[in-house]
């Protein structure tokens, strides 16, 4: 079989960041969101003066082990943004349990498994992981892998994520059924919270399913 190569997309210039935008809530003080991803909450951290909390929840007080990081400034950039790795881990734990029920997860695996179809990962069958082969024309009827990537800088059609917006990979058979019910979902090492294309990025599907793990642990914790 010939060797099949992939072309990653082409980074993008964003536009200027504009001043945050402030989301009125019910019984509380405004709260600043990221004007490039409203649905991440702006915060005072509450013991390190001088920077500021991102979060997924708009609780206040902000729970700092549920946050997603800190930045000394704002917009967040690799040079200013500090990542909470407990919460890297609560995203990754995530992802292992729903990344496989995301609509647009099952529609890459019919894509990959179609006729003609984009193998996005590699040939499977190896059982040496994702990892193992980066990309190719040509899925249908032999399995392998696809991509759950971050939404921030979404590759052009046929083209693979840039590693840093890859969070991992899933198994996919030759009929495009996941594997193993979940997928296998195998994390990727090198994914960042925040690039120079911009901050965490994900599906509706994923994004309710992060918020409401995080609702469950920050309950758990008001309890203790």
């Amino acid at each position: 079989m010939q060797p099949c190569t992939f072309t990653r997309s082409i980074r993008c210039t964003r536009p200027k960041f504009k001043a945050s935008p402030f989301l009125q809530l019910r019984g509380t003080r405004n709260i600043s969101t990221l004007p490039e991803n409203p649905h991440i909450y702006v915060f005072q951290h509450p013991i390190e003066l001088g920077k500021s909390l991102l979060s997924l929840l708009p609780t206040e007080p902000p729970m700092p082990s549920l946050a997603i990081g800190t930045a000394i400034s704002l917009p967040p950039t690799p040079e200013n943004f500090t990542e909470n790795h407990n919460f890297l881990g609560i995203l990754q734990s995530v992802l292992y349990a729903f990344a496989a029920h995301d609509p647009e997860a099952k529609q890459q695996a019919a894509v990959f498994a179609a006729p003609g179809g984009l193998n996005l990962g590699g040939e499977g069958g190896s059982g040496a992981g994702p990892s193992s082969a980066q990309g190719g024309m040509g899925g249908a009827n032999r399995g392998g892998w696809i991509h759950v990537s971050d939404q921030r800088n979404p590759p052009d059609w046929g083209r693979i994520a840039w590693p840093e917006d890859i969070f991992g990979s899933l198994e996919v058979d030759g009929k495009g059924r996941f594997v193993r019910d979940g997928g296998n979902y195998q994390a990727n090492g090198t994914y960042r919270i925040v690039t120079r294309e911009g901050i965490l990025g994900l599906t509706p599907y994923l994004r309710e399913k992060l918020v409401q793990r995080l609702q469950e642990l920050e309950q758990q914790s008001k309890s203790k």
